[in-house]
């Protein structure tokens, strides 16, 4: 297997290269790669690697330029410290999209995606398009949240999320320091977005943090009462329908 990195990180790039070498020996590693424009001139140089490990923000712009200068037929591995660019990522060969800091168990995991889609393509004459799609769509769950308040932008991480909730139909987040953020984005696409290991839908109107949850009560009529660690505006009830769900999610971490 022939390997090539782009990454203008060479801390980074090294880093990658050390874990690829432990889980791929045999494979032939080529770069870094630091920008765009030795990029373009390497890949368009010699022939087409099996897999590129590709940064996303280059020395001299985004990665997605080199697209526009050389056919990549290839699976390419986005390694990148920002989550927005995941759509654009996967139009362009992304098989996955790994957030840094990244770990030894990210990358083997992406290599192993790389390896079912092989295997997919190797057993099936005529891929079935929906199965296909389902494989390669992105995994990434947001880190973080950019928000608005007091005529400033700044970013919520996702970890300091007590909860989301619906007030006067508009989504908010309320952070485990008390603090409160509203959100252009409706509760089902927070909820598409984020880890569901570690977010489960209540209902219509919470979206809670596993890390949040301090006490489960039965109540009237099969249903479950979830107090938090931080109070909520509202009393959050699980209907008896939802609550074999819940109480599995809470079962298997």
């Amino acid at each position: 297997m022939n390997i090539v990195i782009i990454e203008d990180e060479l801390k980074t790039a090294r880093s990658l290269e050390n874990m690829l070498r432990q889980l791929r020996p045999l494979a032939k590693i080529t770069g870094p790669y630091q920008s765009v424009e030795e990029s373009v001139e390497a890949l368009s140089a010699g022939p087409q690697p099996d897999l590129i490990f590709m940064d996303i923000q280059l020395a001299d712009g985004l990665s997605f330029e080199i697209f526009k200068s050389v056919e990549i037929v290839c699976p390419v591995i986005f390694c990148t410290a920002f989550d927005e660019y995941s759509l654009e990522a996967f139009k362009r060969n992304g098989v996955d999209y790994v957030l840094k800091p990244f770990s030894k168990e990210d990358i083997a995991g992406a290599l192993d995606k790389v390896d079912d889609l092989k295997n997919f393509f190797q057993q099936k004459a005529i891929p079935d398009l929906s199965e296909l799609l389902s494989r390669m769509a992105p995994q990434a769950e947001k880190t973080s949240f950019l928000v608005f308040k007091h005529q400033k932008y700044t970013t919520v991480q996702t970890a300091n999320i007590a909860f989301f909730y619906i007030r006067n139909e508009t989504s908010m987040i309320m952070c485990f320091d008390g603090q409160e953020f509203s959100l252009s984005q409706s509760l089902d696409q927070i909820a598409a977005s984020v880890s569901q290991k570690q977010f489960f839908r209540m209902n219509r109107q919470y979206l809670v943090n596993f890390s949040a949850i301090k006490e489960i009560e039965h109540y009237f009529m099969r249903k479950l009462y979830v107090k938090l660690v931080i109070e909520t505006p509202d009393q959050l009830l699980i209907n008896k329908e939802k609550a074999p769900a819940f109480l599995g999610w809470m079962e298997n971490r």
